[in-house]
Order: C-alpha cells, then structure tokens, then sequence
C-alpha cells in the first residue's frame, strides 16, 4: 500500500473509531433484567425492628409506572403502640434539600438567575464574605478576599465553602463566629439567617472543595428573594399543591401529633431512646420563624414519592409538569470538578461511586464491592439524618422512599434495604 493509500486508509479507520465511540456513547445504558425483591424488602423491616436497630420503618417502592410495594413494621411512637403506616408523618430532615433545589431550578427556568451569576448580584450581604486563612494567638480569624466570587451554582452543589456550624466543639475561628451569631436558629429569618451567614468566614476557596453546609438554605432565601413569595408560600403554590402534596410542610399544629412518628436516639449501648418531646417538635410545632431551606419539612411516604415519581417521570406527574426534562436531567448530573478529589470531598465519598449534582449525589459508576451500597449507574439520591432515604433509578424505572426516625444517622440500613429490594449480586448498569 502506498504512503498516500495508507494515510487514506488510517484516515477513514479514525473517523470508523470515532463514529463507533459515539453510538456507544449515545446508546442507553443497559442494566440486568430486574424486579424488586418485595419480600425481601418487607423480611429485612422486620428484622431490623426485631433485632433493635429500628423502632418502626417503612418502604415505598414504585416501579414501570405502578406501585410495586409498600411494607412497615415496627412503632411510630413505641410508647404508645402505634404502629409504623403509610398514614404516619415523618420529619424528613436533608431530604428537604432536593425539594429546596427543585424550587430554586424553577426559577432558573424562568430565567430568573444563572447558574454561574456570582451570589451577591441577588444577596449582597455575600459580596463582604471572607475566606478563612488562620488565626491570631487570641482565636481571632485571619481572612482574604476569596480568588472568585460564589456562584449560584455553588451554592447548588455545596462548593460555596459555606459551614454547616460546628457540630459539637469549635475547631476553628469560623466555627466561633457561627456559635455566636447562630445563623440557623429557630427564632432567624431565612433573611436574618442569611446575613448572620455572609459574616461567618468561608472554610474554603469556592469551587475548591465539596463541603456540605447551610447552602441549601441560602437556596431557600434565593427564592423568596427572587419570587417575592414567603419560602414555604412559593413551595407550597410551585410544588405541593400541584403534585397533589396534601400532607407535606414545615409548620404544623397540634392535629398532626396524633400521626407524627417520634425520633429514637441510639445510646451508647445501642439501645433506642425516645427524643425529649422540646427537640423532637422543634421547630416544626413551636410557632418558630425559621422555614429552612435543607430541613424542616413532614410528610408521609406516599406524599414523598409523588415529589420522587415527578423526579423519575423528567420532571411531570399526572399531566402536571414542575421541571422541564432537562432540567431534571442537569440537577441529576454531576457537577464536581475533576480537580475536587476525594481529598476533598468530605465524607460524600462514603455515598459510593459518583458525584454531586444540585442537591443530589449522582452515581456516575457501578458499585466497586460488595460493601458499597447497591445501586445503577445514573441513579440519583439523597437522605435525612434520622436515617431517611429516598433515590430514583432511571434505568430500572424505579423510585423508593424509606422511611425511618433514628438518629444518629444509620447508614447500614441503608446498605441493607438496598440488598433487600436488589439483591446482594446486582452489579448495577453494565
């Protein structure tokens, strides 16, 4: 073959690659054949009630258009024997978070705001916030204008740099300043809120590291900001109204008590303890300003996964849409900078093989062991701290609530639901 011939021919080969790579690319994933395992989703309840590791739990799963099953088992409230049902009000703590970015994208479809507008054209308490650098001899922080302003898409996929508060003792000048100004207390605004949070230093460099924190509840205050509605006023007209959400809110009153679960608290010797009455109905039925964006809200599991069934159905339900499909599809996406490594990605890394999204994690790969969770590939989830979880399984047709009131925060339920409604072999898309 001549030089000519053969550069023709290595020629026509590259483009057959690259014609090749992106059918493959363009074509859906494929995963194994699968139904959910019921049984095996009801048997583990049981179990786990029965060996202490719950009070009371329930399953909600939804799959090919249809509800597949629903299974409980154990006390909503162990001291007075009621029982776990679909009629019973959990607090959902974190799982606020995606309802909040819902809100929020909504907005961005009006074209309210863009994804990489720096935070302060629309809170511009943000344009004063620091970045921490170190501290004096007498604790006070070091701080420096941060390289680049925050944008809203950071703010989405908590890589503002924002805190989320100490959580016990301060390690810092930036976890001092949060314990004396309190952003997120009871008796805030999200207004108030949201100006007490611009003066805590950043933790980090924007965009640098994933770092979960009050974000979403800088979300929330975007929205009142941006719709000049009350936060749970826009919610309550955009989202659950619409989506049929008849028993989903923050503030609630003495009628609901009657269902509302109580949250169980393990102690050190594992034992399940029921939380004082004060922090179990905080701030939800104490008459409190705060409406968060990241917690707050109480539904039931049948509530929950129509907001889940819209998510799974791109965005509409019942004829009604709230999202368009592609916005579903970009807050289901991961947005994490390659440059964010594991390093810095805090504990999100434990969530299994994937990413972040705007309020999801996105798995963006198969399980690499049998000790990470199952799951497909495009999924998307996330969860609550008294053990809440709920994701949506494109792949597989699929969306699951669990629900359960158990703190501190039980990830091996979690594991294990999923062997459940899987199957411990399921490898996920392929």
């Amino acid at each position: 073959m001549g030089q000519i011939a053969s550069s023709v021919f290595r020629r026509a080969l590259m483009r057959l690659s690259v014609a090749l790579a992106a059918l493959v690319l363009a074509t859906p994933l494929a995963a194994q054949e699968f139904e959910p395992d019921c049984a095996a989703a009801e048997k583990f309840l049981g179990k786990a009630v029965q060996q202490g590791r719950t009070v009371g739990a329930s399953v909600l799963i939804w799959q090919g258009g249809e509800e597949a099953c629903f299974a409980a088992s154990g006390d909503a409230v162990r001291e007075e024997g009621k029982a776990f049902s679909r009629d019973t009000l959990v607090q959902v703590f974190s799982m606020t978070k995606p309802v909040t970015g819902v809100a929020l994208m909504q907005l961005w479809e009006k074209g309210a705001f863009g994804l990489d507008d720096p935070l302060h054209w629309y809170l511009p308490e943000y344009q004063a916030t620091r970045v921490l650098t170190g501290e004096r001899e007498d604790g006070s922080a070091i701080v420096a204008q941060p390289r680049r302003a925050i944008t809203v898409r950071d703010v989405l996929r908590h890589t503002a740099g924002f805190s989320y508060g100490p959580g016990g003792e301060p390690q810092n000048a930036a976890d001092r300043t949060w314990q004396e100004l309190d952003p997120l207390s009871a008796d805030n605004t999200l207004a108030q809120f949201s100006q007490k949070l611009a003066q805590v230093p950043l933790l980090y460099e924007p965009g640098t590291h994933w770092s979960y924190s009050a974000g979403v509840d800088v979300q929330a205050r975007l929205v009142e900001v941006l719709s000049g509605q009350p936060f749970d006023s826009y919610v309550k007209q955009h989202i659950f109204d619409p989506l049929g959400m008849a028993d989903s809110g923050w503030k609630r009153d003495e009628a609901d008590l009657a269902r509302l679960a109580r949250i169980y608290v393990a102690q050190d010797d594992g034992a399940l303890e029921a939380m004082p009455r004060d922090e179990w109905l905080k701030p939800n039925f104490m008459g409190k300003p705060m409406t968060m964006g990241g917690s707050g809200i109480v539904t039931t599991v049948d509530d929950y996964m129509r907001f889940a069934r819209m998510l799974l159905d791109e965005g509409e339900l019942d004829g009604v849409r709230i999202l368009e499909p592609a916005t579903v599809q970009l807050m289901a996406t991961d947005h994490l900078d390659p440059r964010i490594g594991p390093e810095n990605r805090s504990w999100l890394v434990g969530k299994g093989n994937g990413g972040f999204g705007f309020d999801f994690f996105v798995r963006t790969g198969p399980p690499r062991d049998a000790e990470e969770n199952r799951g497909t590939t495009g999924e998307f989830f996330w969860d609550g701290l008294p053990s809440m979880l709920f994701w949506i399984d494109p792949v597989q047709d699929m969306a699951v609530v669990f629900a359960t009131q158990k703190i501190d925060f039980d990830g091996t339920l979690h594991h294990d639901i999923r062997d459940a409604i899987y199957g411990a072999d399921y490898t996920g898309a392929k």
